[in-house]
């Protein structure tokens, strides 16, 4: 069984439960190593991120709570550090990179709060083309590497968040599958881990995890890595459907 999971969140960003509450649960559910994933402050939208202060805060709570409950479980802090965040990671045990927005123009569109903020998106910016859309979202994502020096790619088909409940475009098109090709083959060059991320399935808008079949057999083909991640955002979450998809994880020790 898989006894880790280093994407959690809580309520000092957009969680429902406290961190100490997901320590309880995952001392309860037998996990042998956990790991905080704040959040990373992005100062153009404070309505889901960890404010500074907060960031401090956190950092302070999830370190104690590493000493505090040792002998039952690690406790690691990192952060999910959003592409346009501004702030340094280097005192985090880790930090899953991902991409929540698009920068258009003076706007930072973010691609997974509804469908209909992407088709306005891709009306103003694309002339309706949700493929270029697409492919913006992928450059984006597959400079997380450079940017940030990546070792966890979190939740790399996060545009497709809405596909289920209302399709914008064919996960088929030539164009699309090029797009996520290209940004795997660049990611791929620095061999990070990549998310198998449950946390849409437990909050109902999917399924099934990110990224789809297509890009976890190409990344598989190709030599890539995976984690699974909950990207819980309370406590009984963690670890969810885990025993679902751990077949897809080779190496059940992770090396960050």
């Amino acid at each position: 069984m898989i006894k880790i999971d280093l994407h959690i969140h809580s309520t000092y960003c957009d969680g429902k439960s406290t961190l100490r509450e997901s320590v309880d649960s995952a001392i309860e559910k037998g996990f042998a190593t956990i790991g905080f994933s704040g959040h990373s402050y992005t100062f153009f939208d404070e309505s889901y991120c960890m404010s500074l202060e907060d960031t401090e805060r956190y950092f302070t709570e999830a370190s104690w709570l590493g000493r505090r409950f040792k002998k039952k479980l690690t406790v690691l802090v990192g952060i999910e550090q959003d592409y346009y965040s501004d702030q340094p990671i280097d005192r985090y045990d880790y930090a899953i990179c991902s991409v929540h927005y698009l920068k258009l123009g003076e706007e930072y569109i973010p691609v997974d709060e509804s469908a209909e903020i992407l088709k306005s998106a891709a009306e103003k910016y694309f002339d309706g083309d949700m493929y270029a859309l697409c492919e913006r979202y992928y450059e984006t994502v597959s400079d997380l590497t450079n940017k940030w020096n990546a070792r966890i790619i979190g939740h790399i088909d996060l545009i497709t968040k809405f596909q289920e409940q209302e399709k914008l475009f064919d996960e088929d098109n030539p164009r699309y599958v090029a797009a996520w090709k290209k940004c795997v083959d660049k990611l791929l060059e620095t061999q990070p881990l990549f998310e198998i991320n449950t946390g849409a399935i437990s909050r109902g808008y999917r399924t099934t995890p990110y990224p789809s079949k297509e890009i976890i057999d190409y990344i598989r083909e190709n030599g890539g890595t995976f984690i699974l991640s909950s990207d819980s955002h309370s406590a009984e979450t963690i670890g969810f459907k885990f025993d679902e998809y751990e077949q897809y994880i080779e190496d059940k020790t992770v090396q960050i």
